[in-house]
C-alpha cells in the first residue's frame, strides 16, 4: 500500500475556536511543510468579517 502524500487537517478562528464554523484542508504528509502549522485568512460567515484561521486537531472519531 502506499504512503498518504497528503492529510486532512482543520482550520479554526485563532480569536474563537470554539466557533460553529471551520474549514477542511489537505497538508502534506510529509518533508519541510508538513512540520508547519497551517494558518490562513479566511472569511467566517458567523462574525461576516475575515479573520486568521489556524490548525487544529480532528475531532475524534466515533463508530
Amino acid at each position: 500500500m502506499a504512503k498518504k502524500t497528503h492529510v486532512k487537517v482543520r482550520l479554526v478562528p485563532e480569536s474563537k475556536p470554539d466557533s460553529p464554523f471551520f474549514y477542511y484542508v489537505k497538508k502534506p504528509a510529509g518533508g519541510e511543510k508538513a512540520k508547519v502549522k497551517l494558518k490562513s485568512r479566511k472569511y467566517n460567515p458567523a462574525t461576516k468579517k475575515h479573520e486568521i484561521f489556524i490548525e487544529k486537531k480532528l475531532p475524534p472519531h466515533s463508530k
